[in-house]
Parts: C-alpha cells; structure tokens; sequence
C-alpha cells in the first residue's frame, strides 16, 4: 500500500530538505505547480521515494510511502531556487513552471528560458478570465473588511473586559457583560463575511470553467450541481 507524506516548507528552507534527501538516497520523481484560486498565490508540490526504505518496507508490509515537499504562498515574481544541482532531471518541471505559470525560478542546470513550450499566450496558466479576476478582487476586499472588523471586535471585546473587571470591582459587571456581546456579534459577521467571498469566487471560477465547455455538457454539469445543492438544503433542513 502506497502512503503519502505531505510536509511543507518555505523557500529559504527547500535546498536544505532536498539535499538531506539527496544523502539518504532518495529519487525524484516529480514536481508540478498549482495556483490558489481564493488569492492568486502558487504552491510547488516535490515528490520523491526513498527506494531503498521503499523496499525494505514492502518487504515487511507491502507498505511504502512517497515523500513530498510542499512550498506554500509563492508569488509570482518571488525567485526560486531550482534543485537541479541535486536532482537534474527536474529540468522539464521547473521549465514548465516557469514557462505556463511565470514563476522564477533561478540557477536552473538546463535552462530553455522561455522557449521549452510554444505558447499563443504568455504564462497561460496564470491567465485568469475578467470575472474571475472581479470575483477575486471582491474576495480580497471583502476579506480585508473583515479582516478590519474582526481586529475591531477584538479591541471592543478587550475594552469591555477592561470595563467588566473594573466593574467587578464596584459591583457594575453586569454592563461590562452586556457590552462584550456586540463584540462577539461582530466577529460572527467578520467571519460571514469571509465565508461569503470565498463562495463567490469559487462560484466565478466554476462559471468560467463552465463557459469554457461544451454547451452539452455546460448543461449536464448545472443539473448535477442544482442536484447537489437540492440534496444538501434537504440535509440541513431535516
């Protein structure tokens, strides 16, 4: 049985990690790029096997696990350091990223700068449709609003528990009770508030998806969708 293990690291820490797993023997087998639909944020995914633990380990329980490394918050134009001085065949991965999503990755052993795929458009997979990028710009200002709530509360709510334990002391800590509450009311929308912009984005990023699609099968995929989100208010409901 094949086991997974996910461990994430910043950049400044990535060469290390790979280097120790360079020394125990392990081999690369992959890498691949995503991008965060909620920030526009990328992440690289790294993933190796040790062989040698691999079979002494499927010897014993026919278990074996593949390692990965996972760089999380990556922006665009933030320079990553390639791991080709350890691991050359990683040559294609890091060319692809840097050729479909724009990320810099520097000191590559083989380097096509550019030219490893022929592309009609630039870094086509960090181009993103006008709705999504409206549906993201709304998210991230709703979340800075709630952002901005919620650190409001928190001062609201430390105020009145000033106030409360000032109160106890003269026998008023009932107002400072009652003033604690629309802090806690406030948070709750902070926290609405973010739930709903993620919502939103993720309903422009299907929407484009969908309009990316065959009008067929556009359809098929709204029906199942209606379906699902029927069977869900019954859940709650009942």
């Amino acid at each position: 049985m094949q086991k997974a293990i996910y461990t994430t690291v910043g950049i400044e820490e990535l060469l290390s990690h790979v280097q120790a797993l360079k020394g125990v023997g392990a081999r690369f087998v992959q890498m691949h790029a995503e991008r965060n639909v909620d920030d526009g944020s990328y992440r690289l995914v790294y993933t190796f096997i040790n062989v040698r633990a691999a079979q002494e380990h499927i010897a014993q329980d026919g278990s074996y696990a593949i390692e990965n490394l996972v760089v999380e918050g990556i922006d665009q134009y933030q320079e990553i350091p390639s791991i080709s001085s350890y691991y050359p065949a990683v040559f294609p991965f890091e060319n692809e990223a840097h050729d479909l999503f724009g990320l810099a990755i520097t000191d590559m052993q083989i380097d096509f700068k550019g030219f490893f795929y022929q592309v009609s458009t630039a870094e086509p997979m960090s181009v993103i449709t006008p709705e999504v990028k409206a549906a993201r710009e709304k998210a991230m200002k709703v979340r800075a609003a709630a952002e901005a709530k919620a650190c409001k509360a928190a001062a609201e709510k430390a105020a009145a528990a000033a106030t409360a334990g000032e109160g106890a002391a003269d026998g008023s800590g009932t107002a400072g009770a009652a003033t604690a509450q629309p802090a806690a009311a406030a948070g709750s929308d902070a926290q609405h508030d973010e739930a709903a912009a993620k919502a939103a984005l993720k309903a422009a990023e299907m929407e484009a998806k969908l309009a990316a699609m065959d009008p067929e099968k556009a359809a098929k995929v709204r029906a199942a969708l209606a379906a699902k989100a029927a069977r869900d208010k019954q859940k709650k409901e009942a």
